[in-house]
């Protein structure tokens, strides 16, 4: 439902007008989880989660062969392991995660059992029962990862970013040092591989701004920061893809979070006032 409610806010549209072509390669087949039994508690429903990123993994590399810069509409965060799998044809690179968690959850370490808050663990290399044909994990560096305008980090989490040395800056950060200066930061240290990928929860803005996410905490960015964090993306010109993530139409009201979505794809990919 959730690339359904960004298509239907008007992405392709407000892109081209942007002066983005876009071409929309369709969605990506993934199982219904109405349907079918939930798996392992730890890590529910990962082998069609998996299953899944395989596919987006082909999609991105074939993107990405193509020229052209993915644009990965979700749903769920776990598909960011689809995206990176992918990108990781060309080696390991670097992650900014734009997020109000850490999604460095492990099956060990997990107190929801819920898959989306541990992509970015896997992507790490964490996550050893993730191993799959068609997935490159890990796909990126620890030390190319930057998350920022977190908000909520379980305790297991905390014990991996003070193991690892990863840079989260969070809310509090933003709130001391401003948008620039970190947002700068970050790219600095992502950059450097064989690629860049922006990933967006849209949890990492307020809930009063984006209500239609899956786990919403209050305290997020504000429209205008989230903004300029991707305008700033789109200025370094180092992105070379872009997951927008966790749009949860059963909890929006009039589309709200789908309309934010889409204009902070633009941004990112450097549409401006003038």
């Amino acid at each position: 439902m959730g690339p359904s409610a960004i298509r239907y806010a008007g992405l392709s549209d407000r892109l081209e007008r942007a002066g983005i072509e876009v071409e929309d390669r369709g969605n990506v087949q993934a199982a219904l989880a109405e349907t079918g039994a939930s798996g392992a508690e730890r890590a529910r429903f990962l082998d069609e989660i998996l299953e899944t990123c395989g596919r987006i993994a082909s999609e991105v590399e074939q993107a990405r062969g193509a020229g052209l810069v993915p644009l990965l509409l979700g749903g769920d965060h776990s598909i960011a392991m689809g995206s990176l799998s992918g990108l990781a044809a060309e080696g390991k690179g670097g992650v900014l995660w734009l997020d109000a968690h850490g999604d460095l959850n492990t099956p060990a370490t997990t107190p929801s059992g819920n898959v989306h808050g541990m992509p970015l663990a896997a992507a790490i290399g964490l996550c050893d029962d993730f191993a799959r044909d068609g997935l490159r994990l890990p796909a990126v560096d620890p030390e190319r990862v930057a998350v920022v305008g977190v908000r909520s980090l379980d305790p297991g989490e905390q014990s991996l970013v003070r193991e690892l040395g990863i840079a989260v800056y969070t809310i509090s950060d933003l709130d001391r040092r401003g948008m620039e200066p970190v947002i700068t930061e970050a790219l600095e240290r992502v950059g450097g591989g064989p690629f860049v990928h922006v990933s967006v929860d849209l949890d990492v803005v307020d809930p009063e701004v984006a209500p239609g996410v899956g786990d919403p905490v209050r305290g997020g960015l504000s429209y205008r920061e989230a903004h300029l964090a991707l305008e700033l993306v789109a200025e370094s010109g180092v992105m070379d893809a872009l997951d927008i993530v966790e749009v949860n139409p059963i909890h929006d009201h009039e589309n709200t979070t789908a309309g934010v979505a889409v204009e902070l794809a633009v941004s990112a990919f450097g549409g401006t006032i003038l």
